[in-house]
This record gives C-alpha cells, structure tokens and sequence, in this order.
C-alpha cells in the first residue's frame, strides 16, 4: 500500500518543475526573433498600427510585468486568446479539442509497445544466445534504429499504395460525422453506436499506431531482456529452482516483479516521449493533434498557444512520472521508506 506522505511528497515537487518550465518557455519565447504584432497585422501594416496591436496585446508593458502577469494567468489557468491559429478563441479551447487526439495515439502506441517489447524481452533472456534472442535483439535494434519519417511513408507505400487495405492519412474516413464527445474517436464512435464509423477509426489507426509502437516496443525489449538477465543470476531464483519449482512459473512468479522496477523507467519515459514527439507521427499521417498544433503556433508565433502546450506537455510528463514512482513503490515497498 502506498503511503499518503510519499504521494504528498510527489506531488508537492509538480510545483517548481511546472514553475520552471514556465519561466524558461516565457523566457525562451520573448527573448527570440520575432513580433507576434507583426504576424497579427501583416507585413505590409502601418508602424502605428503594429504598435496599436502590440499595445493592445500587452507586449509594450515591461517585461517583468509580462512575466508576472503571465505566471498569475496560468495560475489560473487563463492561457488567454490565441493569436493566430484561431484568433480570438480560447487557447483552453484549443488544447481541448487537440490534446485527446495526441493521447489516444499516444496510449495506443504504447499498449502496443508494451504487448510485444515485454514477452520479447523475457523470452531473450530466458534464451540467452540461441536464435531466439539474437533475432529479438536485431529486431529491437532496427526498432530503434529506424526513424519515424521514413518508416510512416514505408508504411504508406507498402499497405495503403501496393496493398490498398489500410487509408493514408486522418481519423476517419469521410464520409462519417460523429459528434466529438470525448475527443477520442474509438470511444466518440463506440458511443454513437456506429460500428462501421468504429471500423473506420480503427484503420486509420493502425499504421500510426505501428510506427510509435515499434519504437517503444524496441526500447522495453532491451531493458526487459537486460534487466531479467540481472535477475535470474541472483541467488533466490536458484533457490526456487532448486526447490523444484518449474523454470516458467520462477521466472514469472520471483523475476518478474523484481525485473519490472527499471522497465518501468523507460515505460513512463517513452510515453513522454511519445506525448511530446509525436510531430513526426502526426504530419505524416495528418493527424491534428497536439504536436502539428505546437509546431504550427510556433510558426505563426502565437505566444498563448506556445506557452499553453509546452505546460501541457510538462504536465503530463510530470504526472507520468509521478505514476511511475508510485508504480516503483507498489513494486518494491522498500522505496516507500
């Protein structure tokens, strides 16, 4: 059982990473390049007219003021309006719209991962040097090895080109409107009763799905397999072989569990990473998700949305991990001390 005070002891440092990351993204944004009044007014605008707007944007105020003013809105969790990307409408109604998106192919990607890059990883080490593990560990090391933007277009070349029975691109095809209920399609269409529309999602899903969970599936194969091979050296999994318990039920009763604590590091690290990189994934199979939205205000130099996303991002990255340290401690009560 997980104590109150180690949770409470968690959650107490969401605090200054949040604060943190605040400060540098502020920082980062207004000491680059750049007029958001300019993108707002055009290039072609009056000088007073960009000084109207940069006015009325807040941007002539001193930069401290910027800041604090900045910290007590975010505080609150007013991102403000965006600039650009749809002027005038709520950032939070922005994010609400994209950030369900960017997690189900996320989720998906690393239930994937988890699916394959575990059972691989304790069968290459329980066949240390056979065929076996030398083909898990090849397999895991062209996962790793392969990047996103040249696997995404293979896969599109080879099951939507060649083969026609996978869509190229979006969540769905078009011909179904489902009302956004959730914002995660597999449930939206579930809800609505539609199975064809379901059906639909589904492969639209499968590719970009592929392409994340392969990655994932390759890092969790080589922890697992590493750190399983630590643990069936020790001395307790001879004693239970010794006793005459079989080599499956040692290996999943006594190794398991102790083997689990370092892969879950990576779990919660490659599903960061899968929230936070999943640019790449999004533009090649053109879903709108979280990360295009990221790179398109940047583009566009929407402050609001820029800084609204990157704290999204660091909040979930930091209540990722804030699971896995519970995780750590549910596995091992010893780190609960």
């Amino acid at each position: 059982m997980v104590s109150k005070r180690f949770i409470a002891k968690r959650l107490l440092l969401l605090g200054p990473v949040l604060f943190g990351v605040a400060t540098v993204v502020f920082a980062i944004l207004h000491l680059s390049p750049g007029d958001p009044a300019i993108a707002i007014a055009g290039e072609r605008a009056s000088q007073e007219f960009v000084e109207q707007v940069r006015s009325d944007l807040g941007l002539t105020d001193p930069l401290w003021e910027q800041y604090v003013r900045f910290l007590g809105n975010t505080a609150t969790l007013d991102f403000g309006e965006s600039y650009q990307i749809r002027r005038g409408a709520a950032v939070g109604d922005i994010l609400a719209d994209r950030l369900p998106i960017t997690i189900e192919l996320a989720v998906l990607g690393q239930i994937a991962g988890l699916l394959f890059g575990l059972p691989l990883g304790i069968l290459s080490a329980v066949k240390k040097d056979t065929l076996t593990d030398h083909f898990s560990r090849v397999g895991a090391l062209t996962g790793i090895s392969v990047p996103i933007y040249w696997s995404g277009p293979l896969l599109i070349l080879l099951f939507a080109q060649v083969l026609g029975i996978l869509p190229t691109s979006g969540r769905i095809g078009s011909t179904y409107f489902i009302d956004s209920k959730t914002g995660f399609i597999l449930i939206d269409t579930l809800l609505a009763g539609n199975l064809a529309a379901f059906q639909s999602a589904a492969l639209h899903l499968v590719m970009p799905v592929i392409v994340l969970g392969v990655y994932s599936m390759a890092f969790i194969s080589r922890m697992m397999r590493s750190s399983m091979l630590e643990v069936v050296r020790q001395d307790y999994m001879r004693t239970a072989r010794a006793k005459g318990q079989g080599a499956k039920t040692t290996v999943m009763k006594h190794g398991l569990r102790n083997a689990f604590i370092p892969v879950i590091t990576i779990i919660g690290i490659q599903f960061g990473s899968m929230l936070g990189g999943s640019v790449l994934t999004e533009t090649v199979f053109e879903i709108n998700g979280i990360g295009t939205l990221l790179v398109e205000a940047i583009n566009k130099s929407d402050y609001p949305v820029v800084q609204a996303t990157v704290l999204v991002f660091a909040f979930m990255y930091t209540i990722v991990n804030l699971f896995v340290d519970i995780t750590y401690s549910v596995l091992d009560p010893r780190i609960d001390q």
